[in-house]
């Protein structure tokens, strides 16, 4: 699985694990990983697969990258067997397996509102819908769900009755806030990349270039500490209310679309070589 430089020094051998075909709304996820292959390829040697072949594919290679592979709602059995077979081998995975965000699912927005860090206020359980502002509409979605998938909004009597239907846990509800706009904050292990916006709330990934104060880098490196990855890609998202605050959205640890498209080329180029520099530090 590995081949010589011209130098005679050992390649890393990197599979990198993507779903080319899955279609994502306003997103082509497939090019970004078609692009990030072909630099990687400049150092790495690198094969492509599915998520569902993971599991059978990884022995023999240095290092596993988890990119595009979709949301994992899709393919449950799969990655369980991927997880397994990858600490069988003590196989290193990119991102490391360990995440406390969207990786283990949404039980950390929970959590992180009942201690009061800065995120939309969400609860899981029937009982608990009083603690949450009084809105006309909620969000209601599954904690393992991605990509927006069974996300659905609703009234308080409904996302009552849906709790009350669903097995106990499964669901998260958070009121549906008026907000100015949504942001991204990237990072490569704790460092600050970039960061993009959405200018039109109704059109989520229409992005542009934003640039983060201070305050903002403050605001997202508090949630890359908290999830304590030794390495990784983050995507840090979150959305600025009326009076100015930012709140997380969501916490992207496993597999976070990069919009690389949607940035300069000094940024793209910048980005690819601090993600080259970390595959290649990840302990084995």
């Amino acid at each position: 699985m590995t081949a010589a430089s011209p130098a005679g020094a050992r390649r890393l051998s990197l599979l990198l694990v993507t779903d080319l075909a899955y279609e994502a709304r306003g997103r082509r996820y497939c090019d970004e990983d078609i692009f990030l292959g072909s630099r990687l390829r400049e150092t790495f040697d690198v094969a492509l697969c599915h998520p569902r072949d993971a599991a059978a594919l990884l022995e023999g290679f240095d290092t596993v990258l988890i990119r595009n592979s979709g949301p994992v709602l899709h393919y449950r059995e799969a990655y369980d067997a991927f997880c397994s077979r990858a600490g069988e081998l003590r196989t290193p995975v990119y991102n490391p397996l360990g995440g406390r965000g969207d990786m283990a699912g949404k039980e950390y927005l929970v959590d992180m509102s009942r201690t009061g860090f800065p995120v939309i206020p969400t609860v899981d359980r029937a009982a608990d819908l009083p603690e949450l502002p009084d809105v006309p509409r909620y969000v209601i979605k599954p904690k393992l769900g991605a990509d927006s998938v069974g996300l659905r909004f609703v009234t308080a009597a409904e996302a009552a009755a849906e709790l009350g239907r669903a097995a106990e846990g499964s669901l998260l509800v958070q009121p549906l806030i008026d907000f100015r706009h949504e942001v991204s904050f990237y990072f490569v292990d704790d460092d600050f990349q970039y960061a993009l916006y959405a200018p039109d709330p109704e059109r989520r990934w229409v992005l542009e270039p934003y640039a983060a104060s201070a305050a903002d880098l403050e605001f997202a490196r508090r949630f890359i500490a908290w999830n304590s990855l030794t390495h990784g890609i983050q995507r840090v998202d979150a959305c600025r209310t009326a009076d100015g605050a930012l709140l997380l959205v969501e916490l992207e640890d496993l597999n976070p679309y990069l919009s690389l498209d949607r940035v300069g080329e000094e940024v793209r180029e910048a980005f690819v070589a601090r993600l080259k520099t970390s595959i290649a530090s990840l302990p084995r």
